[in-house]
């Protein structure tokens, strides 16, 4: 493992307080300024519609069809332990639903091959990648807070029997992703969020009825990438995404916490860190210009940054001004992301080359734009 891939967690980073993400600052009246709850009262209102190209009101019906499972159903994207991300169900409506005896227990007497079981249910159920990690208690939210009632308080109520992490990433559509910003983009993260939320209280449930407990996880309760990252599942990448092996930074992550014995898996390095010091483009087509062209630091922007991480931090708040001058939110960073590829032969050979040969990256880089990826396709063509 090269050296830089085991400085990601490092620096003096504390755990992070959910009230100060950049979705929770807008509906936080005690503590946000009024240009931060002007921003929110616009990104969270009713919206207008016009004839624009991927505005429309057909585009946003379609992105609003994705989003269903999880506004509807799963509401982990901001407040956890409720609905599909339950912590706690009652283990004897389970037991009565699936009929398995109260008080069963599947024994483990290996677990490496247990994580290949857990692994294999994941991926059969629908995950893109798999990994485990050991639950590290920094990348655990210091406070929840819910949006709705302003409830804020302190997360204090996660075992350390939970010792490890079931880290599950689910591609985004790749065609879909070429709209950002317009409102297909939407379409594809909300399937991507809807899927977390079947996939991490599916998971969940598995591994309940093999008679352990399960904390669904979607972007509440933890930070995913730090996570994902820890379970070798990508690295961190100049955009402040996720960058993984087969999809870039085209997906989303949601995460099992549990006391089911398992086995991590380590850290990869797939050559990001060297391909965005030389790249950059996310920052160059960034409308808000939120993603830094600086080198990499262990102090962030605003309260919306985890400080003390060594990494390219972004602004929070300039990428979410744009979201609200776009009446929705964007994803130009991942469509132009030089690690956005479709999963085929050719560019497995390519990322083989980008890992082991960074030497070469400005020219994988020119071939990038020669070959026109990451350029714009409009809503119209998806709906021929």
């Amino acid at each position: 493992m090269k050296k830089h891939a085991q400085k990601i967690g490092s620096g003096e980073v504390g755990r992070f307080d959910q009230r100060n993400t950049m979705f929770s600052r807008p509906k936080d009246p005690e503590r946000s300024h009024a240009k931060v709850l002007e921003m929110g009262k616009k990104h969270y209102g009713v919206r207008s519609f016009k004839d624009n190209e991927g505005y429309t009101l057909l585009d946003w019906a379609f992105a609003m069809g994705s989003w269903y499972l999880e506004r509807w159903w799963g509401f982990g994207n901001i407040v956890g332990n409720e609905g599909l991300y339950e912590w706690y169900p009652d283990p004897a409506e389970i037991a009565a639903r699936d009929r398995i005896p109260p008080g069963e227990k599947w024994v483990v007497s290996d677990p490496l091959e247990m994580t290949r079981i857990v692994k294999k249910a994941a991926l059969y159920m629908g995950a893109s990648a798999v990994g485990i990690c050991k639950v590290d208690r920094r990348w655990i939210y210091s406070h929840r807070f819910d949006p709705r009632t302003l409830d804020h308080s302190a997360i204090d109520d996660i075992p350390n029997t939970f010792e490890y992490a079931i880290v599950m990433l689910h591609e985004m559509d790749y065609t879909l992703m070429r709209t950002a910003p317009a409102y297909g983009e939407n379409a594809a993260t909300g399937r991507g969020y809807s899927t977390m939320a079947y996939m991490a209280s599916s998971v969940a449930h598995f591994v309940r009825d093999l008679g352990y407990e399960a904390i669904p996880s979607g972007n509440d309760t933890a930070l995913s990438i730090p996570m994902a990252v820890d379970a070798g599942l990508g690295e961190l990448g100049r955009h402040g995404l996720l960058i993984a092996p087969r999809f870039g930074p085209r997906v989303r992550i949601s995460k099992v916490l549990t006391n089911l014995p398992l086995v991590a898996d380590k850290p990869i390095d797939i050559g990001v860190r060297e391909m965005c010091a030389v790249c950059g483009k996310c920052a160059r087509v960034c409308p808000g210009q939120a993603i830094s062209f600086d080198k990499p630091t262990t102090e962030g922007l605003t309260i919306s940054n985890n400080h003390g991480l060594y990494k390219w931090y972004i602004n929070p708040e300039k990428c979410f001004q744009f979201w609200v001058r776009n009446k929705g939110d964007c994803a130009n960073c991942i469509r132009v992301c030089v690690f956005n590829k479709p999963d085929t032969r050719f560019h497995s050979f390519i990322r083989w080359h980008v890992k082991n040969l960074p030497r070469f990256d400005s020219f994988y880089l020119w071939m990038d734009d020669l070959l026109g990826y990451g350029k714009r396709m409009k809503m119209e063509e998806i709906w021929k």
